[in-house]
């Protein structure tokens, strides 16, 4: 019988599954290891997310590099997902400048290549390890417009701050003609159905304005300041 072939005893295979297993903690604990050392120094940075689709041309494009510059230029760190488009604009905006640009890179079987605009470059295969980072190092997002990527990390976010697992954080939706519509979603299909209350509204912020951002950043570091330490 082919059980009776050890290689193929039912055991055996549960062993070789638990040892795939074994090692997948070793990768993951790695990442961590690997994140908080390089990151630990950093200091009031903000995250900004958005599509890795948008070429250099377009507004959107221009828009991120002016938001991120002038960030910079108010002494705040860049986090971005370390690819091309937005990412690239935002990480672009503060490595010209010499302000810490930081991207936190993802193995993807497509779109994902690490910009040149990076003082640290982190390299993660886990999305759950990385988001880790971003919500451990950042003091405040910005969504730029993206997809699925860009509203995963949003959405991760507010949770954590609706449920009172991180401290505050400014989050900033920019871009209203693209963010209004899942905005007016929010603001009545959810409040209507009782599946968040209309306060949860409040946590979420939208603009076309870099100085309107750069203002909410600034009053968060000073309010932050203030605090005691916390820390996921």
């Amino acid at each position: 019988m082919a059980w009776r072939n050890k290689k193929n005893h039912p055991s055996s295979i549960i062993e070789d599954l638990k040892g795939d297993q074994s090692w997948r903690i070793f990768r993951i604990i790695s990442e961590f290891t690997e994140g908080f050392e390089k990151l630990s120094e950093v200091h009031d940075a903000i995250s900004i997310f958005g599509s890795a689709r948008l070429k250099p041309d377009d507004p959107y494009y221009l828009k991120t590099m002016e938001l991120s510059t002038l960030l910079s230029q108010n002494g705040f760190a860049i986090i971005t997902g370390g690819g091309p488009g937005v990412m690239e604009a935002a990480n672009r905006g503060a490595y010209e400048h010499d302000q810490l640009s930081i991207g936190l890179n993802i193995e993807l079987p497509m779109e994902q290549s690490p910009n040149p605009y990076q003082d640290i470059s982190l390299d993660f295969r886990y999305f759950f390890v990385r988001k880790v980072m971003f919500v451990r190092y950042s003091m405040g997002y910005v969504c730029m417009p993206g997809g699925f990527g860009t509203l995963d990390e949003f959405f991760e976010a507010l949770t954590l701050m609706q449920t009172n697992k991180i401290y505050p954080l400014p989050l900033v939706l920019f871009g209203k003609h693209f963010w209004e519509g899942l905005m007016d979603w929010i603001k009545t299909t959810l409040v209507e159905y009782e599946t968040i209350s209309k306060e949860d509204v409040n946590l979420i912020k939208i603009t076309d304005d870099p100085e309107e951002v750069l203002e909410i950043m600034q009053a968060h570091r000073k309010w932050k300041s203030e605090q005691p330490e916390f820390s996921i």
